[in-house]
């Protein structure tokens, strides 16, 4: 991989001139990212590194696996399941870093010299943090096998994009990332070179006109959650364009490195401008296509014992005064989701941007005439209000 150190070290010279170290190595897969005993704890200094052995150890081989089926997923869905093995993976991926070790220790007010050990401690129970919230948003697998360029990764490789958060939003300083609970978040994790996993809330699609940083229905973490697999859409494929934004993206968000399979993919901001950040694939760059989800989502379970359990779209359940029964009717966004169908059918034609498996069955690649213009007039009646 070649690999860029977005922080180079500076070095004087014996004329005591500056200079800034080698930005760019080709290195192997085994010394990208690394970094020595940043998971050794340490106990009245005796050192350990069993954290790495025993727990990386498990959650990696099995998120290699996960990844690699995620990576493959395609519809009519074949029956295997690798998702509870995936997000405990990504979830991981996320805490284990520089960067997320510093969030994780401010979160637990741990800023003292001997608090590595608690911290470490913490990231091994906190291993299913994000999963219940990352379960229930639109999954988007989509393809860069269209475009010369293809995905770098970085040494924080679950990217969270918010287009209300630029750069240098309070946001996105140092070590912070947009909270994944905030309506407009996106979740990017590249599963190849030509594959990434892009992780949507519901609340955001339903309604992408509101203030994205406020919080998705049920922000809860740690609880039960529930998909339909058969939702995952596929066969997005991406322009090189919108390749190289999300590089742009991911390249924002590292802590120190990148790497890529070529240098020149490296270097995205010579493509794309940091000023379009709100505006990148008419805003919509990470969005799953809104024609193939449905309005609704709740699911109810029926065990053999006799037992039941119910949870609507946003994981409630019916012990909450929020749930959304069957009889509920409709919601606030049910206007704003159709008027975003309509929306998107004018910006991106009638061909779907990605294609879930609904009613037994993949999606239609073109929606026919009749179904366009229906969303097309939605689209034009909305924009008369708005005027």
């Amino acid at each position: 991989m070649y690999y860029l150190n977005l922080k180079p070290p500076m070095y004087f010279d014996s004329k005591s001139t500056s200079h800034v170290g080698k930005t760019v190595r080709k290195i192997g897969f085994r010394h990208c990212f690394a970094e020595d005993d940043l998971y050794t704890a340490n106990f009245h200094g005796a050192e350990s590194k069993d954290i790495e052995k025993l727990f990386f150890g498990d959650i990696d081989a099995r998120g290699k696996t996960a990844v690699e089926w995620c990576e493959r997923f395609s519809h009519p869905w074949d029956g295997t399941n690798s998702i509870k093995e995936l997000l405990i993976y990504m979830s991981t991926q996320k805490l284990r870093t520089p960067k997320g070790l510093t969030w994780l220790r401010d979160q637990a007010n741990m800023r003292g010299i001997n608090d590595k050990n608690h911290v470490l401690a913490l990231m091994t129970r906190w291993q299913q943090l994000y999963g219940a919230i990352w379960m229930e948003s639109i999954w988007l697998i989509a393809d860069a096998g269209n475009s010369a360029t293809k995905f770098i990764i970085s040494d924080h490789p679950v990217t969270i994009y918010n287009r209300h958060c630029g750069p240098r939003s309070q946001w996105c300083r140092e070590y912070n990332d947009p909270d994944i609970r905030f309506h407009s978040s996106h979740t990017i994790f590249p599963l190849s070179k030509n594959k990434v996993l892009i992780l949507t809330n519901l609340s955001w699609l339903r309604h992408p006109y509101q203030d994205g940083l406020k919080m998705r229905p049920n922000p809860t973490f740690f609880r039960d959650a529930i998909m339909k697999i058969t939702d995952i859409q596929t066969m997005r494929y991406l322009s090189e364009q919108e390749v190289r934004e999300i590089n742009f993206i991911i390249k924002s968000r590292a802590y120190k490195f990148i790497a890529a399979a070529k240098k020149e993919w490296l270097y995205p901001e010579r493509y794309v401008s940091k000023s379009d950040w709100f505006n990148y694939g008419h805003g919509y760059l990470c969005m799953p296509d809104p024609r193939g989800v449905d309005y609704g989502g709740q699911i109810i379970i029926g065990n053999k014992d006799g037992t039941s359990a119910a949870f609507d779209e946003y994981g409630r359940t019916p012990r909450q005064k929020e749930f959304n029964g069957f009889d509920s009717g409709v919601g606030k966004d049910w206007h704003t989701f159709h008027r975003f169908q309509g929306e998107f059918a004018r910006l991106f034609g009638p061909y779907r941007r990605g294609r879930a498996c609904g009613c037994m069955h993949l999606d239609n690649e073109r929606d026919d005439d009749e179904f366009h213009s229906y969303h097309l007039s939605l689209d034009k009646k909305n924009r008369k209000k708005t005027a």
